[in-house]
C-alpha cells in the first residue's frame, strides 16, 4: 500500500486535473466544412462594451466555417473564471490563436492588451493578412499616458491601418438609424454582389477615411429609427475641421477598402465598416457585405449572391453600455445551440446625493 504522502500527491493531482477538465474553453472554434475557404485559419477578435461584439462575431464566424469553408476561432475578453466579460478591456482569451492566423475579422473598442498579446497581434498584421474590422474597430485600442505596456503607437491603429480613427458620433444612437447607400462609381464593385438594403439601428460615424481608400457606401442618417424613415435635413459641424454641413450632404462613408502597406512586413488587405452591431448585422445585407469582404481580403471569388442565412437562431441583444448577457462562456456560443439569456444584471449601485 502507497504511503500516505503519496496517497495524498495522486488525490491533489486527481482534483486538480479534474478542476483543469471543468474549467471553461478560453475561446471557440468552428471547423471548417468543405468551400472556397479551403480551411484557412480565421481568428476573430471580440471585446467591445457596447455593441456586442461577443454576441454579432460568433454568429458570422459560423456562416463563413459552415457555408465558406473557414475554419473559424473566436476570442473573447474573460473574467478570472472564465465566462465573457467585454468590459474587462485588458482581456483577450487564447490569444496563441493568432498564431496561426490567416485573416482576422475584428470588434475591439478602447483595448489596453497586455505586451504578450499585443505581440502576438503586431505579429499577424506585419504578416500581411486580411483584416476585416467592424464599428468601433476604429477605436480598437487606447493606452492611457501612463499605461506600462509598449504599444501606445496602436492607439493610432484605426487610421494607420484601417483608414480612420474615432472621430465623433454624427448620427445619434437610438434616434437616427443608418440606411447604407452606394456610393457613385462603386456599383460594379465586387464587394456589393448581391448587397441591398443595408440597414442598420447604430448611429453614422464622422469619418473621412486615408487617401487611396475605396469608398463603397455612405450611411444616410434617417429621421428615426425604421428603414422606411426619412434622410433626416438638420445641419451639423464636423469636429473634424469645424466646418458645418447638411447631416447627409455628403454623407458620412460607412464601408470602405484599402491596402495599408507598412514600413516593414506585408501589405494587409483591409475593409472597414462602421456598422457592425450585432443588431445592425440582422440586416442580410451587411452580412453579406461583411462576407463578401472576407473573400475579398483572400482574393478568393465573390459569389453573385452569397448564402448569408444564419447557421443557428440569431436574436442579438440591444446595444447598450453593460448591456452583455452574464456568466455566458465560449462555449455557449457551440454549434446547435441559441444563445442564452445569461444571468440577471446586478442591481445599479445607488447614486450618492449631491450636496450637503
Amino acid at each position: 500500500m502507497p504511503p500516505p504522502r503519496a496517497l495524498f500527491a495522486v488525490l491533489a493531482l486527481c482534483i486538480a486535473s479534474a478542476l483543469v477538465s471543468a474549467a471553461p474553453a478560453p475561446s471557440i472554434t468552428y471547423p471548417a466544412q468543405p468551400g472556397p475557404g479551403g480551411g484557412r485559419h480565421l481568428v476573430f477578435l471580440t471585446g467591445d462594451e457596447e455593441y456586442r461584439g461577443e454576441e454579432g462575431l460568433p454568429m458570422l464566424a459560423k456562416i463563413l466555417s459552415q457555408r465558406f469553408g473557414f475554419r473559424c476561432t473566436v476570442l473573447f475578453a474573460l473574467d478570472p473564471d472564465g465566462t465573457i466579460n467585454p468590459d474587462n478591456n485588458a482581456s483577450v482569451g487564447h490569444i496563441e490563436a493568432l498564431d496561426t492566423a490567416d485573416g482576422i475579422v475584428m470588434a475591439l473598442r478602447f483595448r489596453q492588451w497586455p505586451d504578450a498579446a499585443m505581440r502576438r497581434f503586431a505579429a499577424a498584421v506585419g504578416r500581411g493578412v486580411p483584416i476585416v474590422a467592424l464599428r468601433t474597430s476604429t477605436h480598437a485600442f487606447r493606452f492611457p499616458p501612463g499605461h506600462p505596456g509598449s504599444y501606445k503607437a496602436y492607439n493610432n491603429f484605426g487610421r494607420e491601418v484601417l483608414g480612420e480613427n474615432w472621430v465623433s458620433h454624427w448620427g445619434p444612437n437610438r434616434r437616427g438609424a443608418t440606411r447604407g447607400v452606394i456610393e457613385p462609381g462603386a456599383e460594379h464593385n465586387p464587394l456589393l454582389r448581391g448587397v441591398t438594403d443595408v440597414f442598420g439601428d447604430s448611429g453614422v460615424y464622422e469619418t473621412n477615411p486615408v487617401a487611396g481608400s475605396t469608398i463603397l457606401l455612405r450611411g444616410h442618417v434617417l429621421t428615426g429609427m425604421n428603414p422606411g424613415d426619412p434622410p433626416d435635413t438638420y445641419r451639423k459641424t464636423r469636429k473634424a475641421d469645424n466646418r458645418e454641413q447638411g447631416i447627409n450632404d455628403p454623407a458620412m462613408p460607412i464601408a470602405w477598402t484599402r491596402i495599408h502597406t507598412p514600413a516593414t512586413g506585408r501589405p494587409n488587405r483591409v475593409f472597414c465598416t462602421t456598422m457592425g452591431a450585432a443588431t445592425d448585422l440582422l440586416s442580410e445585407g451587411l452580412r453579406r457585405l461583411v462576407v463578401n469582404a472576407v473573400l475579398w481580403g483572400f482574393e478568393l471569388e465573390i459569389p453573385a449572391r452569397a448564402d448569408v442565412r444564419f447557421v443557428d437562431p440569431f436574436e442579438p441583444s440591444p446595444y447598450a453600455f453593460k448591456g452583455y448577457r452574464r456568466g455566458l462562456t465560449p462555449d455557449d456560443h457551440a454549434l446547435g445551440r441559441t444563445l442564452p439569456p445569461g444571468l440577471p444584471a446586478p442591481p445599479a449601485a445607488p447614486r450618492k446625493k449631491s450636496g450637503g
